[in-house]
């Protein structure tokens, strides 16, 4: 396993609902980012440019500790555990800079798919990231 990434987040005003904390969707959005660049930006254009391959989420599982609110400096740690040859296993957690436990924790699950969307094995350089 590759060790742990760390991708800086602030929380902007439009990233919040009603009550003031981040809207619990956004949590999504801040680790799709944060796999994307986990995984290389320009490795994922790559791959479905030149390979065809695509990442789908297959599941994924949210628990939500404590909110953010408007103008908090967040880090989304990242690491990846491989659990087949088809499925990576990305744990993924939401941190306040210095804070003490993980605000949001979540187990993100991808596969790859081809141009036709059926499923193939993930390549060989995200196996390599997960141990195999």
């Amino acid at each position: 396993m590759q060790p742990e990434h760390v991708l800086n987040v602030s929380v902007y005003y439009e990233d919040t609902d009603f009550s003031g904390l981040v809207y619990h969707a956004n949590y999504l959005k801040y680790f799709e980012r944060a796999r994307e660049h986990f995984l290389g930006r320009a490795e994922l254009v790559r791959l479905y440019q030149q390979d065809g391959i695509g990442f789908v989420v297959y599941k994924a599982d949210l628990s939500f500790k404590e909110g953010a609110v408007f103008g908090d400096d967040l880090e989304i740690r990242t690491t990846v555990e491989l659990m087949s040859d088809y499925r990576a296993l990305f744990h993924q957690a939401a941190w306040k800079k210095d804070g003490k436990s993980p605000m949001v924790l979540g187990e993100i699950h991808l596969v790859c798919v081809d141009k036709d969307n059926k499923l193939i094995r993930l390549p060989s350089n995200v196996r390599a990231m997960g141990g195999r």
